[in-house]
This record gives C-alpha cells, sequence and structure tokens, in this order.
C-alpha cells in the first residue's frame, strides 16, 4: 500500500464505531477506498457480471424514490386514450398493485408467461394495453420497500439504472445469448442487410437448454449452434483475463450461461481455454479464493444456481439477495481487489412482469408494409422474419412478418463499485449490450457483433461511475441476508396474492435522487403547412447518443406508434397529413428522461399557422421561446408552467422571445404555450454536463 493509499484508508476508517455495525466485509470496502491512479476507467481492473433472473423495472423498484416508476408524469397512452397503467385482462381494467408480503406469498409468486409471442403481444408493438391478458393478471404485482430491503440497499447505496432494458422482448435464451456475444441472431446476415429466421437466430429457449453433465458424459445440445464470435473468444485473443464461475451441472440446465449456444462452446474440450475457463466447475468458494489469493481474471461472469437466480419460478427475491450477499462478501473480502472491481447486477429479461415505458426500438411495420418511423442509419436486419406467423400470439392484433427484435422491457441493473457509491440513479438508455460496450471502452477490444443501432442506442454505461472523485461516498450498510431458503418456505404457505377488486391508487415515494448527467441534447420541432393540411415535426439530436423518439398520434391511437431512431449530431424528419381530420392535429413525442414534446390544434386552408421555437442555454440553465404568429387575427400566444413553478402565466408576443432560467428546478422544466387553436407542450431536463438530481416533480 502507498503512502497516499495508506491516508486514504485511515480517513475512510476514522469513524471506527459506524464501521463495527457492519459485517466485516462490508466494513473493510468502507474502509478502503476507491483505487485512483488515472482517474478514468483505466483504474478498473476487474469486472465482475451477474445476471440474475425474470425481473421488472417496474416490479421492483415502480414505487422507488428518485426514478421513473408510478409517479412518471407522462406516461404513453393506450388505444383507448387512458394512461398506460391501465391494462385489460379482455374483460376489467387491473392496475398495477401491491404484492404485499406480510399478508400473501408475494415474494414466491409465480413466473407469467414469458416467450417471443406473448411478449410482443403484451407489448403491442409500442401500444401496450393486454399485458394482463396475454401474461395473467399477477403480471401487474410489485413491491415496495419492506417486501425487498435488499434490493432497495442497493438501489440506495450505489447507482440504479432506470433505462437500462433488455434486448429483446422474449425469454432467456435470446437475452442471454445477447449479453454473451453483443446479439442473438446472425451478425454476418444483418450486415448484409438480411432478416433473420429462427434458423439462425434465437427466437425463445432453445439452444442453451443443455442434458447430460459434465465432464461426463457430456452436455447434449438442441437447435443448430452459432458461429459468431463470444465476448469470452473476444477476450482470450486480447490477451484478457476471464473466467465463468459456476456449477456447470447446477446452471438451471445450462440456461443461465448464453454461450452454449456456439459451436466454439460446445466444441471445446478439456484442456483448451474456453473449457477450462467457462466450461469446467469453478464454485462461488472459488471466486472468493481467487480474490483472496489476488488472481481474480479481469473480467469473471457469477452464474447462480435455479434456487439463487431470484427468478420467480424455483427462486424469490430473499434467495436472490443471499447469493447478491454472498458474491459482494466475497469481492470485498480483500480491499485492494475490492477498490479496483465493478459489479454488474442486471436480469436477463422481465419474466411477463409489467414494465410501463416504452422500449426503444426501430420502426414496426404498419399494416401495408411500410415502416412505422424512420432512422438515420439501416435498420435492415434488426427484425425476426416469420413468414409463417409461427411466432404470432393469438390475441396480438398485429400480423406483420417482421418483427422488431427489440429492445425490451425494462429490468434492474445496480452499478456496484467504488466509483458509483451515494444511490443515484442514472437514466441513459442501455440495454445487455452495454455491458460488452463497457468491456471494450476498458480492454481495449471489439466486440463484432454489436449493432450499429445498438451502438447509436445503448450507452456504454460510463455515465454510471465517477472516476475522477470517487470516495466522497461512503459504503452503504446493506441488511444481513441469511437462511433465505427457510424463508421462502415460510413465504410459501401464505395466501396467493390476488389483484384487489378495486384498482390501488398508484404510489411512489417521495422525493428526489441524484441523478448522473446524460449524454443528451434533444429537440423536436414543429412546422405546420395550412395550405397542404400537414404538419413536419424534425428530430433534432445535437448530442452526444443516439436516442429514439416516440410519437403517438393521440387522434389514431389505435395506430402503431412511430418510433425515429436520430444517431448523434443527426436530424431526420416527417410529415402526418391531417385531410383526415378535418385539419385537427395532436402529436405527443417521448424520448429519454422524462423528454415530451405535444403539438396540437387545427389547420384551416388559407390562413397561416404560428410558429414556435425553442432554444437551450445550457451554460446558463435557461430556455427561451420565440413565437411568429400566423395570420393577424390569431390573439396573442400565452404561456403557463405546468409544474416547477407557481408564476406566470406569460404572454408571449411577437419577436419578443420570453426566457427562464431553471436553476430553481434543478434544470427540470414543463411548459405549454397556447395561441389560437395551436398548443405546444415541452418538458424535460436540459443537459449541462454536470449532475443533477431525479424530475422534482415525481
Amino acid at each position: 500500500m502507498t503512502e497516499s493509499d495508506r491516508r486514504q484508508f485511515l480517513k475512510f476508517a476514522a469513524g471506527g464505531a459506524a464501521l463495527a455495525a457492519f459485517p466485516p466485509s462490508i466494513a473493510r470496502a468502507l474502509a478502503m477506498p476507491a483505487f485512483q491512479r488515472a482517474g478514468n476507467i483505466g483504474d478498473v481492473q476487474h469486472v465482475v457480471i451477474l445476471m440474475q433472473e425474470n425481473r421488472s423495472f417496474d416490479h421492483y423498484f415502480g414505487t422507488l424514490r428518485g426514478v421513473r416508476g408510478f409517479g412518471d408524469r407522462h406516461p404513453v397512452p393506450l388505444p383507448n386514450g387512458k394512461p398506460v397503467w391501465h391494462q385489460s385482462d379482455g374483460d376489467h381494467e387491473i392496475l398495477p398493485f401491491h404484492l404485499d408480503s406480510r399478508t400473501t406469498s408475494a415474494l414466491k409468486v409465480d413466473s407469467t408467461p414469458h416467450t417471443f409471442p406473448d411478449a410482443q403481444a403484451a407489448w403491442n408493438q409500442g401500444r401496450f394495453g393486454l399485458w394482463p391478458k396475454v401474461k395473467t393478471p399477477v403480471s401487474m404485482g410489485h413491491y415496495q420497500r419492506h417486501d425487498i430491503p435488499f434490493q432497495f440497499a442497493l438501489a440506495e447505496g450505489f447507482t440504479l439504472c432506470d433505462a437500462y432494458h433488455c434486448s429483446i422482448t422474449t425469454g432467456t435464451d435470446p437475452n442471454r445469448i445477447m449479453f454473451w456475444s453483443g446479439s442473438n441472431h446472425d451478425p454476418a446476415r444483418r450486415a448484409r442487410g438480411e432478416n433473420c429466421t429462427d434458423a439462425d437466430a434465437e427466437v425463445n429457449n432453445l439452444r442453451c437448454w443443455v442434458e447430460g453433465a459434465l465432464p461426463t458424459p457430456g452436455y447434449a445440445y438442441k437447435g443448430s449452434a452459432f458461429a459468431w464470435q463470444t465476448i469470452p473468444e473476444v477476450l482470450e485473443a486480447a490477451g484478457i483475463s476471464w473466467r465463468i464461475y459456476q456449477d456447470p451441472n447446477d446452471n438451471w440446465t445450462g440456461l443461465m450461461h448464453g454461450a452454449l449456444a456456439f459451436e466454439s462452446f460446445r466444441a471445446a474440450k478439456p484442456g483448451s481455454p474456453l473449457y477450462e475457463k467457462g466450461m469446467r466447475h469453478w464454485s462461488l468458494d472459488a471466486f472468493a479464493e481467487d480474490v483472496k489469493a489476488g488472481r481474480l481474471p479481469q473480467v469473471s461472469w457469477v452464474l447462480p444456481s435455479q434456487s439463487w437466480s431470484e427468478h420467480p419460478a424455483g427462486s424469490s427475491p430473499m434467495q436472490g439477495a443471499e447469493f447478491t450477499a454472498r458474491v459482494l462478501d466475497a469481492l470485498t473480502s480483500r480491499p485492494e481487489v475490492w477498490g479496483r472491481s465493478v459489479l454488474f447486477l442486471t436480469f436477463d429479461e422481465n419474466d411477463g412482469l409489467f414494465d410501463h415505458v416504452p422500449p426503444p426500438a426501430p420502426p414496426s411495420l404498419n399494416p401495408d408494409g411500410s415502416l412505422a418511423g424512420k432512422s438515420t442509419l439501416d435498420v435492415t436486419g434488426l427484425y425476426l422474419s416469420d413468414p409463417t406467423r409461427a411466432y404470432r400470439h393469438a390475441d396480438d392484433p398485429e400480423t406483420a412478418t417482421l418483427r422488431p427484435w427489440g429492445l425490451g422491457p425494462r429490468v434492474p441493473m445496480y452499478v456496484i463499485s467504488p466509483w458509483s457509491r451515494g444511490g443515484w440513479v442514472n437514466s441513459q438508455v442501455f440495454d445487455h449490450t452495454s455491458v460488452g460496450q463497457f468491456i471494450e471502452r476498458r480492454f481495449a477490444v471489439t466486440v463484432p457483433a454489436i449493432s450499429p443501432w445498438h451502438r447509436a442506442v445503448s450507452g456504454d454505461l460510463l455515465t454510471a461511475f465517477d472516476f475522477a472523485d470517487p470516495n466522497r461516498d461512503p459504503f452503504p450498510k446493506l441488511p444481513r441476508i441469511e437462511d433465505a431458503d427457510a424463508q421462502a418456505d415460510v413465504e410459501a404457505r401464505k395466501p396467493e396474492p390476488q389483484p384487489p377488486l378495486a384498482p390501488q391508487p398508484l404510489f411512489q415515494e417521495k422525493g428526489m435522487r441524484r441523478s448522473r448527467a446524460l449524454p443528451y441534447a434533444l429537440d423536436v420541432g414543429c412546422a405546420l403547412d395550412p395550405s397542404g393540411l400537414a404538419v413536419t415535426l424534425v428530430f433534432r439530436n445535437a448530442g452526444l447518443a443516439g436516442a429514439v423518439f416516440h410519437v403517438y398520434d393521440r387522434l389514431h391511437l389505435d395506430r402503431i406508434p412511430c418510433r425515429y431512431t436520430v444517431e448523434a449530431g443527426h436530424s431526420l424528419r416527417d410529415s402526418w397529413a391531417t385531410t383526415e381530420n378535418g385539419g385537427r392535429y395532436d402529436l405527443w413525442v417521448m424520448a429519454p428522461n422524462g423528454f415530451l414534446r405535444g403539438f396540437s390544434g387545427c389547420l384551416s386552408p388559407g390562413r397561416s399557422a404560428p410558429m414556435f421555437e425553442l432554444d437551450y442555454d445550457a451554460g446558463e440553465r435557461a430556455l427561451s421561446l420565440a413565437f411568429a404568429p400566423g395570420d393577424g387575427d390569431q390573439p396573442a400566444a400565452v404561456i403557463r408552467a405546468i409544474a416547477y413553478r407557481t408564476d406566470g402565466p406569460w404572454p408571449l408576443t411577437p419577436h419578443a422571445p420570453q426566457r427562464w432560467e431553471l436553476r430553481g428546478s434543478h434544470n427540470w422544466y414543463d411548459f405549454a404555450v397556447t395561441a389560437g387553436d395551436h398548443q405546444m407542450r415541452f418538458a424535460g431536463r436540459i443537459e449541462t454536463g454536470k449532475d443533477s438530481v431525479s424530475d422534482p416533480a415525481v
């Protein structure tokens, strides 16, 4: 230990009485600061990856303060015009409801349907509405803080990502294959603009489901093998040390191990690097021994057994918490290892459990075969080709033979490290390829199967860290989790939870959360053409990351929402004819972290329409709105605050922009402006490059 490290150790260890309240491994972690030399990602020496099973973000954290949960102020509209919470089982509305562990067996709730057909039907190409019908009513259940205290403590102590999505709108295998390689379908065909079928893509659980045992008689595999390069192979070729810690005969018959779909692993023989590092029995005890001995690989995957996987079938949040605690205890047993390590803890998919945020995805197909939206980069090859509709659910109203692969619903992602302490929320869009992209950034490798679309839309997780000043936040105190198996048996004997007869009021804890700076600078302009009775939206992205804009036509909510992928530094436009609406228009535009634009009104032939121009001043943390009137008989525009302010309203006169400083609202804004028959709504957060807080109005 250097003299600088010793001083940091003594600084953190000064509160000896407080340290005594922690389990020994946690106390050691609290006493040992983050390793800091370069002050960047190069300080990370070990990446540890734990993927648990089948929980959605809303299911776990819809009630947590300071995240995009049940207090979301801009929920998408359903085809019936109601907010997205009002899901239906076909006969009755079923809103999100509390799975109360105090009176029911909520912690042992059953698994729900989660295959490609029912997942596509529940998503409904972005319209939602059918979740409990195809996923069962229990899919709308969720927990609160007292039900899953360990999971809430992780979120309070470290960084929780509330815009992390699974990669595919389906189940385990496709998402774990994506996680282990960067794609669930042949990237060579995708690069040629060819959409894959189930012959060269994983649609449902097949290729990782094995029979037999290792070392003898060996695994027997199902389905054809994939040939593209996995992340372990990328690391092996680059001389980066890695290992998969697992019991190969207690990994849920192979389902935990996404690389089993690949010929390279299937053909691996004892003595070869892939077999020795990725197929042998390396237990959690071996992981702990490698930490203590200082030989932890640079990249490690830790695979749970079924009983520790947190899956609703065969496990529970308590058992998942105990397994996570054991991984943390092992990782923190040697401070100099913990001080150089990152633990990514996420979930492969959402089971059938509800999440309300529309996943960013390439455009779906309209009934006439056209794309419902556009993209600044080529999206051909990013769809499942299902010419016989073999993967269409009977209750799915869509009959398209091409379906976007993803992204899928949100799942929890905890970023656990000395550089991500402090109870932060990160609202940048991520998915399972983001972990691969982080590995790329840290070890200067390339995961070739990750698509350009995913690289544009999903970040590399760097915004979740503070490498420059990591030691200002202490290690959190985590609840002790012990004897979870016995407790799970007790929970299973309680009455099963049922949806309430009357909808429960939506609940989310009050309060803000520290929020990481995001790389977004998004805007949408609106041009009105009365002569052609058309509305043109211009999607602009002046930020450092690509984004997907979702457009809901509130006059035709039965139609597929349009999606627009706009790369960083790009823009695109699209138009809506209003002739069938008698000149009326009502477009609702959504993008990451609460970004909202609304444009509504009525166009009259021969009458010019007003124009509004919004301008950001990130340096001054302010925005301004300029107004150009239409015909002279139109009244002046009036603007009012929807949230964050109690002053106003303000008149908006031509060529005299109104300006508002946003310091008092932590850079958040929400205004509405009216000029005659035309209205505009604009809400979101100005990104200044500095950390802020979550939406104060939630």
